[in-house]
């Protein structure tokens, strides 16, 4: 018979799972009218000028998730770790629209990539000090880098907490404050082989204090929106690592124990005691 623990732990899953549907439901929603809309241009300009044109259909970088299910992660795992294998781009790709103005394709440069930063978030509840490795995740740090000069992060909220049945994170990073939005660029995955082999059940540890991106669930989908571990979290290893807190992990374990709110409308759980990025600073090592 299942243990109380392992039923929580199944229903907390379960439930991560349907709101992540429900997430993606509206991005392909999104998708399809963008589709319409540019078959009926397409059909405009055949029929106006007798052209004949290819267009490339963006992909919305908007819902963004942390948590796959037990039933589903070796699969998803195992799609994913094929994937980056065989398609990395190993480049930002435009894709949607940025979530606050001002902000572009950043044009990636190895020499400050791969550097060492600190990075301070100064939140209503304190601060949060993050070491990040660039040369274990080059272009997650560097956009993390550009994104920050920027004020991308500043005056967020963090819209997203999961503190129970092996998953104990805050997720940040989107301006809207929704869960959807992004810098309008994606990311390559990185640094997915420091988590190791996945197990049985197609997931690894994450331990705490790890930061990673989270994404939409496909490979090579990050954008601005990050998850901060407060203890060790069973996840897939698709989601990149990419910085370790060296102080203040005791304020996010502070803000995971007051327990998340009710699901608002677009299924995100924010902490209880609403937690606010008010300005981020970056100090290169």
């Amino acid at each position: 018979m299942a243990s109380t623990k392992d039923r929580q732990r199944a229903l907390e899953r379960a439930r991560y799972e349907r709101v992540q549907g429900k997430i993606q439901q509206k991005r392909r929603e999104t998708q399809r009218r963008r589709r319409i809309a540019i078959v009926s241009t397409v059909a405009a300009v055949v029929v106006a000028g007798g052209l004949v044109a290819a267009f490339a259909i963006p992909s919305s970088n908007n819902s963004t998730k942390t948590a796959a299910s037990t039933s589903t992660a070796s699969a998803s795992a195992s799609a994913s770790a094929s994937s980056t294998a065989a398609a990395n781009p190993l480049a930002y790709e435009a894709s949607g629209t940025a979530a606050k103005s001002g902000i572009a394709v950043p044009t990636y440069n190895a020499a400050d990539a791969e550097k060492t930063y600190t990075v301070t978030l100064a939140t209503n509840r304190g601060d949060i000090v993050i070491s990040m490795d660039g040369k274990a995740a080059p272009y997650t740090v560097y956009s993390f880098v550009y994104l920050a000069q920027k004020g991308y992060f500043d005056n967020t909220k963090c819209h997203r907490l999961v503190w129970a049945s092996g998953l104990f994170m805050l997720q940040c990073g989107d301006p809207t404050g929704t869960g959807q939005g992004g810098p309008g660029y994606t990311i390559p995955d990185e640094n997915l082989a420091s988590l190791g082999a996945a197990g049985s059940s197609g997931t690894v540890t994450y331990k705490t204090g790890v930061v990673a991106m989270a994404n939409t669930g496909a490979a090579h989908t990050g954008g601005s929106q990050f998850f901060l571990v407060g203890e060790d979290s069973t996840l897939a290893p698709t989601y990149t690592p990419f910085g370790t807190i060296t102080k203040g992990l005791d304020i996010l374990q502070s803000i995971g124990k007051a327990g998340a709110a009710a699901a608002d409308s677009n299924g995100n759980t924010p902490p209880k005691d609403a937690t606010t990025i008010e300005k981020v600073t970056i100090q290169a090592s």
